[in-house]
């Protein structure tokens, strides 16, 4: 059966059901799906990167969701300064690496002596922020959250699977932490201990690389504009990073979306995971019952349940 919580839901989505008679896809769901299901993504909450124009002169520009407490805050603040700062103007996309991830940041980070200096007021965090404890979110969910998630079959992962404000979340029955899902963005580091400051960030442009959980803090997700990042030129370097400054993308500006003028920002919604609707499109993700499928699989990775995101029109 399929539980849910004012905050968060464990991912019970998977067991077999019997469809409603027309048997919706999951884009019929989606296009169904009445606006008391949809929550607004707030400006604040929103990351704007504007890449210089490309062959033809098209403007390119790619907005990044930021994630919410009592996710990887510490990084999450960072991050905010470092776009007040404006710090990311004339900095570059540094690697491409296919079927993997998109990279960003100063080139000459590695040079002690050209690399572009932080802003005094950013925090150094913990490894520990990687995950969150259950009792983060009170006792009547993490009772809920801590139980053996029913899935068809064996996450690789983790034991429990859950969505969270939207969020794709996977859990171990005592602490929960993002996953790397396609489009989600981290924060590249060196050897541990070092956790990255949030200067140089990677947004996932190929399979789920998920063995990074816990491994490296996920900040957000891009919510447009994604081709602008995934259709770059793959990098002829080691691990895709690009060889020359000639091959890399100039970016030119990065702000919080409350910087904008009103008409310039972005306007976009996402389907609340605690929603009907929510719950009827997962069902559908994890058994495609719809004109096209012979075999529903009666289950789903959870990154196969990409929560949808649209703009405003209205």
């Amino acid at each position: 059966m399929l539980r849910t919580v004012a905050a968060l839901m464990p991912l019970s989505l998977v067991a077999a059901s019997d469809p409603p008679p027309a048997n919706p896809g999951p884009g019929e769901i989606i296009a169904a799906a009445p606006k008391k299901d949809w929550a607004r993504i707030p400006a604040e909450d929103l990351l704007v990167m504007e890449l210089a124009p490309d062959v033809k002169g098209k403007p390119r520009r790619v907005v990044i969701q930021l994630m919410p407490a009592p996710f990887s805050t510490g990084w999450v603040d960072n991050i905010r300064k470092l776009a007040t700062a404006h710090w990311w103007d004339d900095t570059a996309i540094v690697r491409v690496q296919d079927n993997y991830v998109v990279q960003w940041g100063d080139p000459d980070a590695e040079d002690e002596v050209r690399a572009k200096p932080l802003p005094a007021n950013i925090a150094k965090v913990p490894e520990s922020g990687y995950v969150v404890g259950l009792d983060a979110f009170g006792e009547a969910v993490a009772d809920r959250a801590s139980e053996p998630n029913p899935w068809a079959g064996p996450d690789a992962y983790a034991s429990t699977l859950d969505f969270f404000r939207g969020w794709p979340l996977a859990g171990n029955g005592e602490s929960v932490w993002p996953v790397h899902c396609y489009g989600m963005v981290g924060v590249g580091r060196n050897l541990s201990p070092d956790t990255g400051s949030g200067a140089e960030l990677y947004t996932v442009i190929g399979h789920a690389p998920r063995h990074l959980d816990r491994n490296i803090a996920l900040v957000g997700r891009v919510v447009e504009g994604i081709e602008h990042l995934s259709s770059l030129p793959r990098g002829t370097g080691a691990l895709g990073f690009y060889e020359t400054p000639e091959e890399r993308t100039v970016i030119r500006s990065v702000r919080l979306a409350t910087e904008l003028a009103e008409a310039e920002r972005p306007k976009l919604e996402y389907l609340e995971s605690t929603s009907e609707s929510f719950v009827a499109y997962a069902r559908a993700r994890a058994n495609r019952k719809d004109a096209f499928f012979n075999i529903p699989v009666g289950g789903a990775d959870i990154c196969n349940i990409p929560v949808p995101i649209r703009k405003i029109t209205q």
